[in-house]
């Protein structure tokens, strides 16, 4: 239950056959999102466990498990800012109950990104991914 906008990144992975070329297109997905306001890396929304500095703000439109899930994000390193990025493609856009039945571990393996992310960067991801779901699960139960 992907959105559109992360099919298209899936289809466009499927076109790139070198992993090398894959890391280039997620590095340039993650320059592309817009900065992230200095005001807003602060300690709450500083995302823990990921060896990087990651910051992820929500933006909720709605209330209750209807409200339409987005974020703005950003990270020091760049590959750490592309995965942000797909996350952002993944998620933004869908209900909070959407949110949390997406299964990002299965979306983000179509990609093949597990088997290239280091151990550290796979910590990482997991742990915006259970932000992102902890903040969308708390929207819902309101």
């Amino acid at each position: 239950m992907a959105s559109p906008a992360f099919e298209e990144i899936a289809e466009t992975f499927d076109f790139l056959d070198d992993w090398e070329d894959r890391y280039r297109h997620v590095i340039e997905l993650g320059k592309a999102l817009p900065p992230l306001d200095e005001a807003l890396k602060v300690p709450a929304t500083k995302v823990e466990g990921c060896a990087s500095q990651v910051w992820l703000m929500p933006r909720i439109t709605g209330e209750g498990p209807q409200a339409v899930f987005d974020f703005e994000g950003a990270s020091d390193a760049m590959i750490v800012q592309g995965l942000i990025a797909l996350l952002h493609a993944l998620y933004s856009g869908l209900s909070v109950t959407d949110v949390c039945a997406v299964d990002a571990k299965a979306e983000m393996g179509r990609l093949g990104l597990d088997a290239h992310l280091s151990a550290q960067r796979s910590n990482g991801l997991a742990a915006m991914v259970e932000r992102i779901r902890k903040l969308a699960a708390e929207v819902a139960a309101a």
